[in-house]
């Protein structure tokens, strides 16, 4: 799917990125910083999931994706991820029925079968309670890994149609990747300074604009995101065209706006 239908801002000419991925990394050092355990970061954090998913929906944002867990984060120590289990079935718990009074719509995406049945239940429940929800769309990723999207589209779009094992092309495979639903992601952010995708949405970041900030996922606000979104409105996307071509398409754009006025 394309990534390049940004929406404006304000009804203004500024875009606004339809899809904002995240990888919110730094609870850890949050918490060590302040000779806190590392679990107090991560409830910090789920605050600064809810300022973030606030801000996202109130500047129109259509979707937002966060890296809660990837498939490499079950190498912590086990107590660690016992507690980031508890904490995603108590955000769940808690937090669901504000994201439904908000017509946001949750999604979960990864491989689930790792996860206790009792978890799967709940996202089931949450995903259902939502379904038909227009506004914000809210994806969590939780033992998800690009690769392992990869991977796992290929294997259902051949077994969907066999005969594509003689050859296919993008077009084949982008229905079957795990956010099929979505376009690709105009922004990518990741808190915490480190300067890397870490195996999140392989196929999907290919033309994304990248944002890395210094600040740690718990100090990531609502005007967090406003730079972010400030930084991606000085980007030009020019998806291999040249400034020349983009520039012409963008004056036309504004003049066919001009003219239905």
């Amino acid at each position: 799917m394309s990534s390049r239908s940004s929406k404006p801002v304000d009804g203004g000419n500024l875009p606004v990125p339809q899809h904002i991925a995240i990888i919110m990394d730094g609870n850890g050092r949050w918490a060590r910083r302040r000779f806190m355990p590392r679990v107090a970061g991560h409830r910090k954090g789920v605050e600064a999931v809810r300022a973030v998913v606030s801000r996202c929906a109130e500047r129109g944002v259509g979707y937002l994706t966060l890296f809660a867990f990837s498939s490499e984060n079950w190498r912590r120590p086990p107590e660690e991820v016992s507690f980031l289990m508890q904490l995603f079935m108590r955000a769940l718990e808690e937090e669901v029925v504000r994201l439904h009074e908000n017509s946001i719509r949750l999604r979960v995406i990864g491989d689930l079968s790792r996860f206790e049945p009792k978890l799967i239940d709940m996202i089931r429940s949450a995903e259902a309670l939502t379904a038909g929800n227009t506004g914000l769309n809210l994806t969590v990723a939780a033992n998800y890994g690009g690769r392992w999207d990869i991977l796992q589209a290929t294997e259902r779009m051949l077994k969907a149609d066999p005969a594509r094992r003689e050859g296919f092309v993008e077009s084949d495979l982008t229905p079957h990747l795990a956010m099929a639903y979505a376009p690709e992601p105009d922004l990518f952010i990741r808190t915490g300074g480190e300067q890397r995708i870490s195996n999140f949405l392989l196929w999907q970041l290919a033309y994304t604009e990248l944002y890395f900030t210094d600040k740690l996922w718990p100090e990531f606000n609502g005007s967090a995101v406003d730079e972010a979104i400030a930084s991606f409105q000085q980007r030009e996307r020019r998806f291999g065209r040249t400034s020349e071509q983009v520039q012409a398409a963008t004056a036309a754009a504004l003049g066919a706006v001009g003219r239905h006025a």
